[in-house]
């Protein structure tokens, strides 16, 4: 990426940011999928300062294998050490970890971003847990349940559920609420999530996406609910609502549509408007919690099975464009191309498939 880096450095001039560093990486054959998210994840910033800080004080016990955690961490320390400013680095390491690990990314298919990011941080999250528990002798667990919810492990002792720092930055929690129609009796579970994956519509906003996946459900006829106060199936109003909204926010548009008649899945290509500042309205905790967009992963391509992954990045303020060797900067207004098309059949087909939102209130921004 010679002449490219030496251009964005050449557009950025003095306004290239102290001890950042912007590195395409090289594309194995149809690792695009990885590049597009590990770019992503590498300017939310928090992420990678925690991911860092983790790796320089690890201990790698005698003979233990690498994993998907520390060869991500190797990466990312490798791109921020950097002496030049732009380039372009091999995620081979990486790559060939998550080959090792998981068949699904082994053939040369086109494979699913969205598939590979929830793997990632599922992956990252089991790694830590693991960790955590391991550092506690079983003389340390506590058989206290006073100190907040537990859960029981199969040994029958109980541990305190940990929560690492990939939680603190990605996990949400959902309350699903039933209403029984005959004794108006509501029942709430809560789940956590790490990302949310929204329907969408033509010429639709992520505001009215967030609006549908928050809309009230009847639940009758075959649907009924099992209603424990009044120990019979009964017509009940289900609605799920964001009870409390993360500090990343990752939005997965639902673009790949299973369509019957056809027996295959089809892209949607959608208009889906993507706000710079975001508003989150009817949470139950933290009302109005406000986000601002600092990354798309882009699909680009008309069907399911082919295509190309690109992503766009906020750094500094500044935009910019990241496909795999090659990084560009653009104007904030190109993030507009990116929403989908307002009719069916269109030449544009880059259209925003997964978004990165960063709390405003959190006191903290990847842009300083």
């Amino acid at each position: 990426m010679g002449a490219a880096g030496s251009k964005l450095e050449k557009a950025l001039g003095d306004q290239f940011p102290e001890g950042e560093r912007y590195f395409g990486l090289e594309n194995f054959g149809n690792t695009c999928y990885c590049n597009s998210v590990l770019q992503a994840l590498y300017f939310c910033v928090p992420f990678r300062e925690q991911l860092i800080e983790y790796y320089s004080n690890y201990k790698n016990p005698a003979g233990a294998e690498e994993n998907l955690l520390t060869c991500l961490a190797d990466l990312f320390l490798q791109i921020s050490s950097q002496k030049r400013k732009t380039g372009v680095l091999a995620p081979k390491r990486f790559v060939q970890r998550l080959k090792k690990q998981n068949e699904i990314f082994r053939s040369y298919m086109h494979q699913d971003a969205h598939e590979f990011l929830n793997y990632l941080l599922n992956e990252l999250v089991d790694i830590l847990e693991k960790e955590a528990r391991a550092a506690k002798s079983d003389q340390e667990i506590s058989l206290k349940v006073a100190n907040g919810p537990t859960t029981i492990s199969s040994n029958g002792l109980i541990k305190e559920p940990v929560v690492t720092w990939v939680h603190k930055n990605f996990q949400g929690i959902l309350t699903n609420e039933t209403r029984c129609l005959r004794c108006e009796t509501v029942t709430a579970r809560d789940e956590t999530f790490l990302d949310l994956s929204l329907d969408i519509e033509q010429n639709s906003s992520i505001t009215s996406c967030l609006k549908n996946f928050s809309s009230t459900e009847t639940l009758n006829a075959e649907d009924k609910f099992f209603c424990d106060k009044c120990c019979s199936l009964q017509e009940a109003q289900k609605r799920m609502k964001i009870k409390r909204p993360p500090q990343i926010l990752v939005i997965h548009l639902k673009r790949f549509k299973y369509i019957e008649q056809l027996g295959r899945y089809k892209k949607l290509s959608y208009r889906v408007v993507f706000p710079l500042e975001l508003k989150l309205n009817n949470t139950v905790e933290d009302a109005d919690a406000e986000y601002s967009l600092f990354a798309v992963v882009v699909h680009v391509g008309s069907g399911p099975n082919h295509g190309h992954y690109v992503s766009l990045v906020k750094s500094h303020n500044h935009w910019l464009f990241f496909d795999d060797e090659n990084v560009e900067m653009i104007d904030e207004s190109a993030v507009q191309t990116f929403f989908g098309s307002a009719q069916e059949y269109s030449s544009n087909t880059d259209h925003g498939y997964i978004l990165f939102y960063e709390r405003l209130d959190a006191g903290r921004s990847n842009t300083s």
